[in-house]
């Protein structure tokens, strides 16, 4: 049994990364819910190895006390109780203090959303607000790529520039747990993929300079455009678009991307396997959007509403 709880997290990280290839932001996650539940233990002079049920159940109270969301305490209950059944099955405990819980349930909220109005806004809004022509190359880019597959901002920012060449109908994108997927480009999208690799392909400088492997790249670490960065990039386009920046995000044109699918007739098994969801449970947070556009045809076509009837009386001879 590894010793003290430094050593159990680095264990169970380790392993989890190892046979579910769980992404960096994934561990960090993980990584975050289960030191703040070791520091619980620790003012409770407990530790992972000594808690019990009772323990666990405390440390939920104490989340609720607090005032932290019910999505976040499920999220740590979630963490704890599979941080439990790794060490059951390894051995380190010959009990799993965290089987018999249930947690808060979770609501299914339904994403915020935006029209294609506004949509159409924040792209105009991406073609003018950089100081530079690569910043609006570059931002358009994005978001034309971003509103046509709908994809998650980890998966966009870092989409290898290779995925991109030869003008594709559609890219490969590796998503969530390893995870492939074919998503189509929009002819606005591909244009704007088209003048942003034109740029990028004339700002070589000299011979022996490297190109980045990612199509948005930085000067970072990751090489890459950061979800942060993009996530206020988003914001300042907001703001300039006139719309209430506090209400939209890059999560939020994921949401439209499916919403405006759904409204204009795609299958909820399409809109699945588009957004990379493991299950259909999960995409059908977006049904909201058949049932309106389900009333709205009853409301239209059918021939004892109000709008049927007088369309069947102006059609009788």
């Amino acid at each position: 049994m590894p010793g003290g709880a430094t050593r159990w997290l680095e264990r169970y990280l380790e392993a989890i990364q190892a046979e579910r290839d769980a992404s960096r932001n994934t561990i960090l996650s993980y990584a975050r819910d289960l030191t703040d539940f070791a520091a619980f233990l620790a003012a409770r002079e407990q530790d992972y190895a000594s808690a019990s049920r009772a323990e666990i159940e405390a440390y939920l109270f104490d989340q609720a006390d607090r005032g932290m969301a019910l999505a976040t305490r499920a999220r740590r209950l979630s963490a704890i109780r599979q941080l439990y059944r790794f060490a059951f099955l390894e051995g380190w405990r010959e009990d799993d203090p965290g089987a018999l819980i249930k947690g808060p349930k979770r609501q299914r909220a339904l994403p915020g959303n935006l029209s294609e109005t506004e949509v159409d806004r924040l792209l105009d809004a991406a073609g003018s607000l950089g100081s530079t022509e690569a910043e609006r190359l570059r931002d358009t880019c994005l978001l034309q790529v971003l509103y046509a597959t709908g994809l998650r901002v980890s998966e966009l920012v870092s989409l290898p520039v290779q995925a991109a060449r030869g003008d594709p109908r559609m890219i490969l994108v590796r998503g969530k747990g390893g995870r492939e997927r074919m998503v189509p480009l929009s002819p606005p999208a591909r244009a704007a993929l088209a003048a942003w690799l034109a740029h990028l392909d004339a700002g070589r400088e000299g011979p022996v300079r490297p190109r980045s492997a990612f199509l948005f790249p930085a000067r970072g670490r990751r090489g890459h455009m950061t979800r942060e960065r993009f996530f206020l990039l988003v914001k300042d386009l907001a703001r300039l678009a006139g719309l209430d920046a506090a209400k939209v995000s890059p999560h939020t044109l994921r949401h439209a991307f499916a919403t405006h699918l759904l409204a204009h007739g795609a299958d909820l098994r399409v809109i699945q396997t588009l957004l990379g969801h493991a299950s259909i449970a999960t995409t059908e947070i977006y049904t909201h959007v058949l049932e309106a556009r389900l009333r709205e045809l009853v409301l239209e076509k059918h021939p004892l509403s109000e709008a049927g009837a007088a369309a069947l009386e102006a059609d009788t001879p």
